[in-house]
């Protein structure tokens, strides 16, 4: 709630204190005007407290007289991208979000996120990183450090940065450290839940003990990843393409040194292609899906994600993919831990 409590003033504050509050928030200087339930009143600039002495206002008359009545606001999940691009080209910088009482819930503020994606997230967390030992013997292996920060924490940072406010952590070896390092997320201005298989359930089956969400698509994702895909990108393609669930993947290449002959089934040939390069796509491990989809998935059963991806085909509901075309490694050996301590200097993530 930090940045919120930056951005509202009570209507029963004064003139000077929305003088100062304004002046700390230099080039983001907007507040928004509340009751004392947070109900959004109005919105205040230096040039509403301008045109307000010129019409003969003065520091002692209330806030309410000097504001804009009639803001723009973001109503909690039920907007769309398309409406957030639009407040963006009309140089909108900060907005508030309402929930259903019209009480301010978040603030979104164009320059530190660049989006508002109306999503829930997993990371998948419960690994026991085994191909990482001795390194995971005693920590788990999202919390192994690279440039000095938790490996999970890169991924629920950028998940943050694009506005998912929900966040669902599948937890299982040494859980208990990653519940004490990230909490219930409040002092991040996040919602951090975690759930715990009791038994092995692959690599989705544990999302179906997550209570609840609130959204009608989920980001599922590795938390042993280090990527800076474009998530807004990511699912913008899932929703215009209307699929049911997406796959981000990253492209490998085959370089054959020798040439190559396709031939056909009398042995004839019908072309030739020197020393040709064949790329494939590979899972990175990071997924959007609705989720209606979650109803595919076995309750309290072993069920990979890769077991829900051939249920949609033979369901001919649509998957799409989606190519990472920046940043993306899988840590999941010493050489990719190694690598990634390299890469770190020199990508942003």
């Amino acid at each position: 709630m930090e940045l919120v409590n930056k951005h509202i003033i009570n209507q029963n504050d004064s003139v000077r204190e929305s003088l100062i509050k304004l002046d700390q928030l230099a080039s983001d200087a907007i507040l928004f005007v509340v009751d004392s339930n947070l109900t959004l009143l109005g919105s205040l600039t230096d040039g509403d407290l301008r045109r307000g002495f010129i019409k003969g206002l003065g520091f002692e008359d209330p806030l309410t007289s000097f504001i804009q009545k009639n803001p723009k606001y973001i109503r909690y999940n039920e907007y769309s991208m398309e409406k957030l691009e639009e407040y963006k080209a009309k140089n909108f910088k900060v907005i508030p979000i309402l929930d259903e009482k019209n009480q301010i819930v978040d603030i979104l503020n164009f320059r530190t996120r660049s989006t508002l994606i109306p999503a829930d997230a997993v990371l998948m967390a419960g690994g026991e990183g085994k191909r990482l030992r001795p390194l995971t013997e005693t920590t788990p292996k999202p919390l192994l450090k690279v440039g000095g920060k938790p490996i999970i924490e890169y991924n629920i940072d950028r998940l943050k940065n694009i506005g998912i406010k929900n966040i669902h952590l599948s937890v299982n070896y040494l859980a208990e450290q990653l519940v004490e390092y990230f909490g219930d997320g409040n002092d991040r201005s996040l919602n951090i839940k975690y759930v715990k298989e009791d038994k092995p359930l692959g690599t989705i089956g544990s999302i179906l003990l997550v209570d609840n969400f609130d959204h009608e698509d989920i980001i599922v994702m590795n938390s042993d990843l280090l990527t800076n895909i474009d998530y807004a990108d990511f699912f913008k393609t899932f929703k215009e393409s209307e699929a049911d669930m997406a796959v981000a993947a990253t492209s490998y290449h085959v370089d054959v040194p020798y040439a190559v002959l396709e031939v056909n089934d009398s042995n004839g040939v019908k072309s030739l292609k020197e020393k040709p390069r064949y790329t494939y796509y590979s899972n990175a491990g990071i997924y959007i899906l609705k989720k209606d989809v979650l109803k595919m998935i076995p309750k309290d059963q072993f069920f990979d994600i890769t077991d829900l991806m051939d249920r949609i085909l033979e369901m001919n509901l649509k998957l799409v993919t989606y190519p990472i075309n920046g940043y993306w490694l899988d840590i999941g050996k010493h050489e990719d831990f190694k690598k990634a301590q390299e890469d770190i200097k020199h990508i942003r993530l």
